[in-house]
């Protein structure tokens, strides 16, 4: 569990630091979708909204929505992810980021690590 980022009820993690939002998936999303093997993001410039879809993953179990944490326009995109979308699996919180976005709105909704870790375990 990551103590400095933030939590979407759908498995999404946001790393707020000022006005820039790193977003990622979660470990526990990665272990349920099992191996990635494509994912489908937003482009820079896009504008992404809390809570709505902004791409999705397919792994060799399933496909899933991904759903923006936060709200803004897209800065930057992983596009090591492209050709490694494996990344996510074996890092989610570090070289396996999704996108960059610069915030329109403070985030709003999202859990605490430990609130976060609860659901999960639900979830389980």
């Amino acid at each position: 569990m990551q103590k400095d980022l933030l939590y979407s009820k759908s498995h999404e993690w946001a790393r707020v630091e000022d006005e820039i939002a790193v977003v990622g998936i979660t470990d526990f999303a990665q272990e349920q979708l099992g191996d990635i093997t494509f994912v489908e993001l937003p482009a820079v410039g896009d504008t992404v909204e809390a809570g709505r879809e902004m791409g999705s993953v397919e792994s060799v179990k399933a496909a899933s929505e991904l759903y923006s944490p936060v709200s803004g326009e897209v800065i930057e995109v992983n596009e090591e992810l492209e050709s490694a979308p494996e990344k996510v699996n074996s890092d989610p919180y570090g070289e396996g980021w999704l996108i960059r976005v610069r915030l329109t709105d403070e985030p709003a909704g999202l859990l605490s690590p430990e609130e976060y870790e609860e659901l999960a375990k639900a979830d389980h």
